[in-house]
């Protein structure tokens, strides 16, 4: 299959760039350069914040929950979220989402389940509504039990003027008692002068940015039930000996750029 070109910078691409991936372009790079002079930190927050998404759905998986919904999933990097659900239970169902067409030209990394489990991959933009999402994933996710609803690193890319808090609020709506909502989000709360240069870095590249503080962020957990440690930084919430280690050798004040939290709907 023959990828096209790109002449604009797209936000998994230039995370899949920090990650040290290979699926990004030129237009990527530049993008992802221009926000590490700035923040060099980028690329450390960028792993921390994937291995709290792993910690978070192991900790789902090992207290029962079976079905994952993971928006904006971004190039596959491995250990993916199925991978790590499956591990802990090999009849995990999880949906992917995305919007960018390089994540679908590489979805058959996302598809390799386990032959208990299933995955599904979803081309949608989430802030074109929440419908069309739904109908598919529910096409492979089972109405009536729990859903983990992944949103990591997702909604700094969905500003307040394209409804980030309703589609969030429509979307947990549709998910059972028990389901639950993964979050990591960027802030300014830390260091303003920093985060908000990098939001204007996006935004100049052509993609939408707005970082939020930590009492905007918790305003899409109203009505959930927060997992202790409640709302930290990524490297803080249920640290692994490999997140302890990491965070004693690296950089602190690159990993304190992000609010991270899970909460379950009761």
């Amino acid at each position: 299959m023959e990828i096209p070109t790109y002449d604009v910078p797209h936000t998994a691409r230039v995370y899949d760039y920090y990650l040290g991936g290979k699926s990004h372009y030129a237009i990527d790079r530049q993008a992802g350069d221009t926000v590490l002079g700035v923040w060099p930190g980028a690329r450390a927050a960028a792993r921390t914040n994937r291995q709290f998404m792993h910690r978070a759905v192991r900790f789902l998986g090992q207290r029962g929950v079976r079905q994952f919904l993971d928006i904006g999933t971004g190039i596959p990097t491995e250990p993916n979220l199925h991978q790590v659900a499956q591990s802990v239970a090999p009849d995990s169902r999880v949906v992917y989402v995305d919007k960018d067409p390089l994540v679908l030209t590489y979805a058959d990394a996302l598809m390799r389940s386990a032959p208990e489990g299933r995955t599904l991959y979803v081309e949608a933009d989430v802030s074109a509504g929440h419908e069309r999402i739904l109908d598919q994933a529910f096409e492979v996710l089972d109405r009536d039990r729990p859903v983990a609803l992944s949103l990591v690193a997702l909604l700094h890319f969905v500003p307040d003027e394209q409804g980030a808090r309703e589609v969030v609020g429509a979307l947990l709506d549709a998910l059972p008692s028990g389901s639950a909502l993964v979050l990591s989000h960027g802030t300014h709360d830390f260091d303003a002068t920093v985060m908000l240069r990098v939001e204007e870095i996006y935004r100049q590249g052509g993609m939408a940015a707005q970082s939020r503080s930590r009492e905007e962020i918790l305003r899409f957990f109203d009505g959930l039930e927060l997992v202790e440690p409640g709302i930290v930084p990524p490297h803080l919430w249920r640290p692994d000996e490999q997140t302890q280690r990491e965070t004693v050798e690296g950089d602190l004040a690159a990993l304190v750029s992000m609010w991270s939290v899970v909460g379950i709907k009761p």
